[in-house]
């Protein structure tokens, strides 16, 4: 018999001691919550940069054509709709992602 610990049993341990204390439940809550804002800051960022490209693409041709307000509203509507619709579509990734997880939770527990 050896004197050292088998590194891989106490690795074992070691995750029985924190599930039997429910430890690792809180880490996951916390990943999901950080998943969560990254993804709220990463919308807000897609919809600001849909409306500053809008705002300098119409800032631009009103510029070159002399026409101050016109190209500037217009651009910066469709900078907004393509902020929207580039956040929507990550919204729909988070939302597939989300029942993606949950379905794999529900058949790990199926199986234990």
């Amino acid at each position: 018999m050896s004197d050292s610990p088998d590194p891989e049993r106490l690795k074992e341990l070691e995750a029985r001691i924190k599930a039997a204390k429910g430890e690792e439940d809180e880490a996951k809550t916390g990943d999901e919550a950080y998943n969560q804002a990254s993804f709220a800051w990463q919308m807000v960022i897609e919809l600001t940069v849909g409306l500053v490209i809008g705002f300098g693409i119409g800032f631009g041709l009103d510029s070159l054509f002399g026409t101050k307000p016109i190209f500037m509203v217009l651009f910066i509507l469709l900078g907004f709709a393509a902020g929207m619709k580039v956040m929507l579509g990550t919204a729909a990734q988070m939302q597939k992602k989300a029942e993606d997880a949950s379905d794999t939770q529900v058949s790990d527990k199926k199986e234990g």
